[in-house]
């Protein structure tokens, strides 16, 4: 009996095989990575809408105890905080007899588009007085509003330091 005659089984791919397999996991991870940059993307703008709603509501809140007279303020003052840091750390209620203090934040948002991390949560904001206009924001005496520092523009087509 010749024993050189066997039956060769056949073990592995072929290289045509493993070309096409490439191939194939190629076009999926280029497809794949601008989509994982976009959910990316889109959780960081769904944290900064997140973040400027609540400090928004917060400025708001300020104002209105202050037309409700439970912070005092001076002729010709716009009702609105000082700083950012002030809707956290708390205004004296003016009709508390016990002098309480009024929070209307528990902490401070950071903007999520920000680049540094070193800086504090308020230092991350442009804020936009109340005498300023609305198409060239400037910082005054008071905080009437937030915007993004980002120069970047969302998936919606507006930049971020106009939403």
């Amino acid at each position: 009996m010749n024993t050189t005659i066997a039956l060769r089984s056949q073990h592995g791919f072929t290289f045509i095989e493993l070309a096409i397999t490439l191939a194939i996991l190629g076009v999926l991870v280029l497809i794949a990575t601008p989509t994982a940059k976009m959910v990316v993307q889109r959780e960081k703008e769904v944290e900064l809408r997140r973040a400027l709603i609540q400090i928004r509501e917060g400025l708001d809140a300020y104002k209105r105890a202050v037309e409700q007279g439970r912070i005092p303020t001076k002729v010709g003052e716009s009702g609105f905080p000082p700083s950012l840091d002030d809707l956290v750390a708390g205004v004296v209620d003016a009709k508390n007899p016990s002098r309480q203090k009024i929070y209307f934040l528990r902490s401070l948002p950071r903007d999520p588009l920000y680049p540094d991390s070193q800086v504090t949560a308020a230092e991350t904001w442009g804020k936009r007085s109340y005498a300023s206009p609305p198409e060239d924001p400037t910082e005054g005496a008071d905080v009437f509003d937030v915007y993004s520092l980002s120069e970047r523009v969302g998936l919606n087509g507006i930049p971020y330091s106009k939403w």
